[in-house]
């Protein structure tokens, strides 16, 4: 027996409303092509791979996250949090197939897959296969045990009528509302020695991203619950329905209104970096023709707008430069103000210069907070 799809109430609809509406507009202005579209669906997809591998205490910047991402050594991040990185960026690049695959169906052995992927450079703790005995959450802090999942023997039989479930079960439910049931069981079952939280999450994503309501990196809410406060918001959600131990109920209506207050949020959030996109887009297209510079260093631009640095690499693929054109192209940036070079050889990164800095601090200073739909 699986913890129950919960009936929604009034204000649970109207939260749902917004969030599909933000999210239908989001599809269609993604629907026409521009030039920054890839490099915020990276941003995003590492912003998401960033927040749900904090949450299990694997910490790296946002830069150093899309470093890993594209093959390169991270300018400050462990090697022991970058293959942490590298295992859930793998898996979520395999969701993100998924989400478009033309024939599909969810099986058990396409979970231990991605449980495999992640953790697979712990063959310690046998990634991709059930575990063979108990296992228990503990507060970090204290050391006291919060959850214990099911007995071993119980979890084929769990994980099987999971994946019944997540083919058949409740199919006129909301997206969202068996997205975090899809969440909340998995974690519940906890059927892996190692990943299970980190698991749970991308298949929420999953699940969306087979909704076809948006790509998996536009509905994810990992950055969201990967944040500061929002974290401990999240395990309180979690805690305060499961029990301490495998007791499945019906009463999920506070997991899943968690679950649409964060999916609003992260919504708003994302819906407000794509306008943003757009308009700086445009503002470093204007400063780079008046300055009779060539328009692909809007690309280099653009990318220490929303991040801290740029690295020559990165921008030499994004316009697939050779090395050469890509560090005179960064020089000349600096040399005018939009850039600030740090570093020396492998290390060596750009950040925004005086000029860019100005445009950031603009910005920054329009942004209006988001507004909580349970308020």
């Amino acid at each position: 027996m699986l913890y129950g799809t919960p009936r929604l109430e009034a204000i649970d609809r109207k939260v749902l409303d917004e969030i599909e509406e933000m999210r239908r507009d989001l599809k269609y202005r993604l629907a026409e092509t521009h030039r920054w579209d890839g490099q915020l669906r990276r941003q995003l997809q590492a912003r998401a791979i960033q927040g749900s591998n904090s949450i299990e205490g694997y910490r790296a910047s946002v830069e150093d996250v899309e470093s890993i991402m594209s093959g390169e050594e991270p300018l400050e991040t462990s090697a022991r949090v970058a293959r942490e990185i590298a295992g859930y960026q793998q898996a979520l690049t395999y969701i993100q197939l998924l989400s478009r695959a033309a024939v599909f169906r969810f099986d058990a052995g396409l979970l231990h897959g991605l449980n495999f992927m992640m953790i697979g450079h712990h063959p310690d703790k046998t990634p991709g296969t059930v575990r063979s005995g108990g296992i228990y959450v503990r507060n970090s802090a204290t050391g006291e045990v919060v959850y214990e999942g099911p007995e071993a023997e119980r979890v084929p039989g769990l994980l099987d009528e999971l994946v019944s479930w997540l083919n058949e079960g409740d199919l006129d439910a909301p997206g969202y509302v068996r997205a975090a049931m899809a969440h909340f069981n998995l974690v519940g079952i906890h059927p892996w020695r190692d990943g299970n939280g980190r698991m749970s999450r991308a298949l929420q994503t999953l699940v969306l991203g087979r909704d076809q309501i948006t790509t998996p990196e536009f509905c994810s809410i990992e950055e969201w619950l990967g944040e500061g406060r929002n974290t401990y918001d999240y395990y309180d959600a979690l805690g305060a329905r499961q029990r301490r131990s495998w007791d499945p109920h019906d009463d999920m209506l506070h997991w899943v209104r968690f679950c649409l207050r964060a999916h609003h949020m992260q919504a708003q959030r994302v819906r407000r970096r794509l306008a943003e996109a757009g308009e700086v887009w445009m503002l470093l297209e204007e400063q780079v023709d008046a300055e009779g510079l060539n328009t692909r260093a809007v690309s280099a631009l653009y990318e220490v707008f929303v991040n801290r640095r740029l690295r020559r690499s990165r921008y030499q693929a994004d316009e697939s430069l050779s090395q050469g054109q890509a560090a005179r192209d960064l020089r000349e940036l600096a040399a005018k103000g939009w850039l600030r070079p740090y570093g020396e050889t492998k290390g060596r990164f750009y950040a925004p210069g005086p000029r860019m800095q100005a445009i950031k601090d603009d910005f920054a200073g329009r942004i209006t907070p988001l507004r909580d739909p349970c308020r």
